[in-house]
């Protein structure tokens, strides 16, 4: 079919979609929802047999679902409807939700239903719901409504009053009772508002907006006060124990109002906290605060790093650096390196750099720190290496995945490797030696002029990962398990980390590594200290959440065939 997804951006459930429908054969162009008149005339120019909406913050104007099928991606269950949906599935603790593909019609979320998709609910952050269980019963639930278009089939009549009408949740509803919450009650609070829009509360007389909460297990306090902090992450007494609370975002302040790690955001006002140690061999529950995790199973070592939203600060990358150093000197044959369950890296973190005295200077101590990470991983001789890539990964976090000896992916993780989006940044990590290895110097040129995601098959098929399973976890652990463990056989671990140590010394004669390095570096100093400011822009836009002005024409291709027609129509 011919498909136009209208969304408010290409966020990760757009790009899954557009990822599954482009391998399905559908012939698909993105528009943004900036404004009705923009909405007809992506019509006018693509004339799509049906507009898919996965990620709306405007209606779709009548005069387009009037005229041809508009189908709606809902977080929410048949009947459910409501602008905040799985918010309020969070705040209620649910233990099941769903994803319902409904057509568009005059009142919201109120139309036929094509399909749905249930799912059971997890104890996390909303922001990890969306990217993992609701974008796989949204893929799953789309297909079947498309499919069952293509069969000439009806939809169902709306879902009943299970749910009905939920109305947008307000920050005096999500708002925080130190006094008498105890720590579950602010954990679901924080989880249901995670991403945006956030709990609004006062810390130091000032006022900000709370993300990234985690359950503490051993501190306490008189309720409300902060009582610690540990690698940016704040500390808080509740009724009956401590959470953490990962971000800031500052609401008052116009020119720094943006998220940033929470003892950032807070400055001098957060130095007299005490410092709690962080120890990644320690044994702690999965939902506490734990940047950086290691556990060993026989002669492997897992390193789990799941850092928000998969951005890596310089002093981020340090202390994973540390950890890996760490566990190359322990006794074991295979280094797995997990990254985060939503996420395995995304590179610099742009946040930090934004919040910085001097931007240009903390992106280049930025990405020295992953080129120093990366190097480790590159130059280990004394074990082979896995990268496990659970989540999603774009840029610079692409790169350092493909360090590794050996690179395996879930089959539902979207890959954004390029740079370009981000202001034609040029990059580093040494892409310029581990993506040609990979993948050949042409097909290395292309994958870097493009800006579009990639899925788990396609980049299997380019030669950038080495395998997938999926798309539930169970099924890619049980993968990376197993390659592990004939890793590190005996028939297999010694006559390849053999080829490894003889490929290293023969790349490094023929050239050496501190040259891909100083090549890219020297780019990457124009980017950040040159006379083009691209880069600056680019960042400032992503980090202020700045509305989108017009849609990429790497994304609207009905843009593209239009100002191609006007052009021959002009030369004829």
């Amino acid at each position: 079919m011919r498909i136009l997804l209208l969304m408010h951006s290409f966020n990760s459930l757009s790009q899954r979609l557009y990822v599954e429908l482009q391998r399905d054969g559908h012939e698909l162009s993105v528009e943004f929802d900036i404004h009705d008149d923009v909405t007809r005339e992506a019509v006018e120019l693509f004339r799509p047999d049906l507009v898919l909406a996965p990620f709306l913050k405007h209606a779709i104007p009548a005069s387009v679902w009037q005229r041809l099928p508009c189908l709606i991606v809902h977080p929410g269950p048949p009947g459910d409807r409501g602008p905040a949906a799985l918010d309020w599935a969070i705040l209620h603790g649910a233990d099941s939700w769903g994803v319902t593909v409904l057509q568009a019609e005059a009142a919201m979320d109120a139309g036929p239903v094509w399909a749905s998709e249930e799912f059971a609910m997890r104890p996390v952050r909303k922001s990890s719901l969306y990217r993992n269980e609701v974008t796989e019963a949204a893929v799953s639930a789309v297909r079947r409504a498309i499919a069952r278009r293509e069969a000439g089939e009806r939809p169902a009549a709306p879902g009943g009053a299970t749910h009905g009408w939920q109305p947008p949740l307000r920050q005096a509803q999500r708002a925080i009772d130190w006094q008498r919450d105890d720590s579950t009650t602010v954990l679901r609070k924080l989880h249901a508002a995670d991403g945006f829009p956030g709990v609004e509360d006062m810390l130091f007389e000032r006022r900000f907006r709370l993300f990234d909460g985690h359950r503490e297990e051993h501190l306490a306090g008189r309720p409300g006060t902060l009582i610690a902090r540990c690698h940016g992450a704040i500390c808080r007494a509740t009724r009956d124990g401590a959470v953490w609370i990962g971000q800031l975002q500052p609401v008052e302040d116009r020119q720094c109002g943006f998220k940033r790690p929470a003892t950032l955001a807070l400055g001098s006002l957060a130095e007299n906290l005490p410092i709690s140690e962080d120890n990644p061999a320690a044994t702690r529950s999965d939902t506490s605060l734990r940047e950086i995790r290691y556990k060993e199973h026989g002669n492997i070592g897992y390193l789990h790093f799941d850092f928000y939203n998969g951005a890596m600060s310089t002093a981020q990358c340090e202390r994973l650096r540390a950890a890996y150093l760490q566990a190359r000197r322990r006794p074991t044959r295979v280094i797995v390196l997990m990254g985060g369950g939503d996420f395995w890296s995304n590179g610099m973190h742009l946040h930090c750099i934004e919040a910085a005295e001097s931007p240009a200077d903390a992106s280049w101590d930025n990405i020295n720190a992953i080129d120093d990470l990366a190097r480790d991983i590159l130059t280990t001789d004394t074990h082979l290496t896995i990268a496990a890539l659970q989540g999603n990964a774009a840029a610079g976090g692409v790169f350092l995945a493909l360090a590794a000896d050996l690179v395996l992916a879930r089959s539902g993780v979207v890959l954004n490797p390029h740079y370009r989006n981000m202001g034609n940044l040029y990059g580093s990590e040494y892409w310029t030696y581990v993506l040609p290895r990979r993948t050949g110097a042409e097909r290395a040129r292309m994958l870097m002029a493009g800006r579009l995601p990639i899925g788990a098959p396609e980049a299997q098929a380019l030669g950038l990962i080495d395998g997938y399973a999926g798309p539930d976890m169970a099924a890619f652990h049980a993968l990376v398990a197993s390659r592990a463990a004939a890793l590190a056989s005996n028939e297999t671990h010694a006559p390849a980390l053999a080829d490894k140590r003889a490929r290293h010394a023969r790349d490094e004669h023929a050239h050496p590594l501190a040259d891909y390095r100083a090549v890219e570096l020297e780019h990457m100093r124009l980017n950040f200290y040159g006379f083009d400011p691209s880069y600056h822009v680019a960042r400032y836009r992503f980090v202020h959440r700045t509305p989108q002005a017009w849609t990429p024409l790497y994304l609207a291709r009905h843009r593209q065939l239009g100002r191609t027609t006007r052009s021959a129509t002009t030369c004829a």
